[in-house]
């Protein structure tokens, strides 16, 4: 987002189009859009098609997952390379709901991009008509003086985005970027916001990793707004909301498909969104735990400290913990890290072992969207800013409690008092330490600056 900026205002353009092609690209798009406010369109770079073995689908994650399976056992070596070599038949981010195809989502829910974009596939022939187009459109905006950025993000449509998320089952990381794009219209927006919308949004669409469709799945049927379109129809919309045209979503929805009731069955996978905010003495701020797709919504153990991924890692490959065991990973949030890792290698080594429900964790670090199980992430405030995750030893009991929304430290007040954490010193580079001299907390969005007043 600082480098779009510092181009655009240093060329001083008129005009924006703006393309981003995996994960973090996608937001820090839409922040600089919404930062500048100038007229603008995005477009997501699109999805990889899936890999083929054996009669089935196969993505990266399937991949991340047969390593873990490789130190279990029950994957062999020859199976992995064969995954290896079959699972990415081409370019594009990863095909399922993970962190890419939710920002592209969002995208399309809060306006600044061109319908059908999100989730068309990054080979289809039509992506080169699709970016003239929104070259296209980016003038139209220019030449009619909207709708501009902070006029298609509001209060209303970072709902319809949390909505679209929660009903899909997408990335935990919703809740940093979404919070994050808000900051820069200037609204207050957090954990607790993506929550309150959670959980009165039902999981309406099959899609990987808690479900079994694909993006192509979805764009044959009508994509994002074959989503929106059934939100909007049970209450869970705000239809009121600008498209990039200048017209009403709800409007834009009419011409379009809803459930097919094979993707979007025809009635809801689940009552609620599938993720959850956590609350407690352990993340008083909050935490967030991807529950589309999990077996049992509670989980209570002991403590496994690691004041590092690496370290909890080389214990994972070796298989070196207990099945009923919550793993802590800290010092790895937006000021600890610095830069917030994501989790995925440990996660899918834990769910490849066969693992995913047999064990917790619980991280101040984030996760990939592609990362599934009991996996609590983003606590705040984190280890690294004083928070109570560095208070955590070796076999505390620790409650993960996805219905009630409760992530508990099992240990008495006075105790947790007179312990005081120890923050590992780590040393860094220049821009490294003004970043963590600077970053906010994961509830936020994991913002560094003050940004605009509305």
């Amino acid at each position: 987002a600082d480098g779009v900026e510092a181009v655009a205002r240093g060329h001083a353009y008129d005009a924006l189009g703006t393309f981003g092609g995996c994960d973090k690209t996608l937001p820090g798009m839409m922040m600089a859009m919404v930062r500048l406010n100038l007229p603008a369109v995005f477009t997501y770079g699109g999805a990889a098609l899936p890999g083929r073995l054996r009669g089935r689908d196969v993505t990266v994650l399937d991949t991340y997952e047969a390593v873990g399976g490789v130190y279990a056992g029950t994957v062999t070596r020859k199976e992995l390379d064969l995954l290896e070599h079959v699972c990415l038949p081409g370019l594009g981010a990863c095909p399922g709901q993970f962190s890419a195809n939710t920002m592209a989502m969002v995208s399309e829910a809060l306006g600044l991009a061109l319908p059908g974009s999100a989730t068309m596939p990054a080979v289809d022939p039509a992506r080169g008509a699709q970016a003239r187009e929104a070259g296209r459109v980016a003038m139209e905006i220019l030449k009619k003086g909207g709708p501009l950025p902070r006029q298609l993000v509001t209060r209303k449509s970072l709902e319809n985005a949390c909505a679209a998320v929660a009903a899909t089952g997408g990335s935990t990381n919703a809740g940093l970027h979404i919070p994050a794009i808000a900051h820069e219209a200037g609204i207050r927006f957090s954990l607790d916001d993506l929550a309150r919308v959670a959980k009165r949004t039902p999981t309406l669409a099959d899609l990987k990793p808690g479900g079994r469709y694909l993006a192509k799945d979805l764009h044959e049927i009508g994509g994002v707004y074959a989503v929106l379109k059934e939100l909007l129809k049970r209450g869970a919309l705000h239809g009121d909301c600008l498209t990039i045209f200048g017209t009403s979503l709800e409007s834009e929805l009419k011409a379009h498909p809803g459930a097919d009731g094979r993707v979007i069955p025809q009635k809801p996978i689940s009552e609620t969104g599938g993720i959850v905010v956590l609350k407690g003495n352990l993340a008083p701020e909050g935490a967030l735990l991807k529950v589309a797709g999990l077996k049992s919504l509670h989980f209570e153990g002991g403590a496994r400290v690691f004041d590092s991924e690496e370290a909890c890692v080389e214990v994972v490959r070796k298989r070196s913990y207990k099945p009923g065991e919550v793993l802590v990973i800290r010092y790895e949030g937006p000021r600890g890290g610095p830069g917030m890792r994501e989790m995925l290698g440990v996660t899918a080594l834990l769910y490849g072992q066969g693992v995913g429900e047999k064990v917790a964790l619980v991280t101040d670090g984030r996760f990939s969207g592609a990362t599934r199980g009991m996996m609590v992430g983003y606590v705040s405030p984190e280890a690294g800013r004083g928070g109570p995750l560095g208070l955590v030893r070796d076999g505390d009991r620790i409650l993960i409690d996805a219905g009630k929304g409760v992530l508990s430290l099992l240990v008495p007040a006075g105790e947790l008092k007179k312990r005081k954490a120890k923050i590992p010193r780590r040393f860094l580079s220049g821009v490294l330490e003004k970043y963590a001299a600077q970053v906010g907390s994961a509830f936020h969005g994991a913002v560094t600056h003050s940004g605009p007043r509305t």
